[in-house]
């Protein structure tokens, strides 16, 4: 199983008079877990639909391995986008059953993985007699993510398939995403509003803010360059000057600030009468996103 590029190049994407997508590009390199992040009305869901022809765009590209998306059977062959599933359909409950999206999914996916499909629905304790307007919102997640891993797809797309889950549910997700990561080597997009416990499992991370990225980076190398600098006022000022500064929090004489610099530029901070402390990729995430929380 050997995954392409999938890329867009100038996506632009509107709702009536609003725009969710501005002049967007991005590259998703083959055999590597992204994870994609950003708040709500972001572009996250609207973005992951265009990549994969299941939303149209107003302008831009979308290619995979160098071939347009957009009605190409073979480009959408190795692409699975499983989405969370609807307790609705149209005006009444939905009355399918799983076992009917498991066998749409084995026609749709040629890479389709039966018998993985059934350790799965045993793990989970899913019954495929189950009408999908009888299950609970945790049951649902555990079929968008039975469909996502069992699709075996070269290129396999999950949008918030942990928000349903229990902590210890979440930690399994992760761990089965993990196994077969190893053993398949494919490629992963999750997009998760649940963003500490997943940040370990992410080999790069994309943070969409208002329909742009801001980020699109190795996890680690990016929150290395992120630091929380606290202190007296006039100090933290004297060692944060230079540096990019997100963000800022203060309590009389005493000031936190969040910034934005490689090693060597924190350096005098380090050596000051101040606290400097690592962050998360959480707190990365508030401190780029969070739109002038400055006080």
């Amino acid at each position: 199983m050997k995954a392409g590029i999938l890329k867009a190049q100038g996506l632009c994407k509107s709702y009536k008079d609003k725009q969710v997508l501005h002049d967007l590009d991005l590259t998703i390199e083959p055999g590597k877990i992204y994870g994609l992040i950003g708040r709500n009305g972001a572009g996250k869901t609207t973005l992951l639909g265009i990549l994969t022809a299941q939303n149209t765009k107003d302008s831009g590209d979308v290619t995979y391995n160098g071939q347009p998306v957009w009605e190409n059977q073979a480009a959408l062959d190795d692409i699975c986008f499983s989405r969370e599933l609807q307790a609705t359909l149209f005006s009444g409950p939905n009355n399918l059953k799983i076992k009917h999206y498991l066998r749409s999914a084995a026609i749709y996916y040629p890479n389709w993985d039966p018998d993985y499909a059934g350790n799965l629905l045993e793990e989970f304790k899913l019954n495929q007699k189950s009408k999908i307007s009888q299950l609970s919102k945790g049951q649902m997640s555990m079929v968008t993510i039975l469909i996502a891993l069992a699709s075996r797809a070269p290129v396999t797309i999950l949008d918030e398939p942990a928000a349903g889950l229990d902590v210890v549910m979440r930690e399994r997700f992760y761990q089965l995403l993990l196994e077969d990561f190893a053993q398949t080597g494919r490629t992963f997009i999750v997009s998760t509003h649940i963003i500490e416990e997943a940040a370990s499992v992410f080999e790069r991370v994309i943070i969409l803010d208002e329909g742009r990225i801001l980020e699109n980076a190795p996890t680690d190398e990016l929150i290395d360059q992120f630091r929380y600098v606290s202190g007296r006022e006039d100090v933290v000022d004297q060692v944060c000057n230079g540096l990019q500064v997100l963000s800022v929090h203060q309590m009389g004489r005493h000031k936190t600030v969040a910034v934005r610099g490689d090693v060597s530029k924190l350096a005098p901070a380090l050596a000051a009468d101040v606290d400097v402390s690592p962050m998360n990729l959480q707190n990365v995430f508030v401190a780029l996103c969070g739109h002038g929380d400055a006080q």
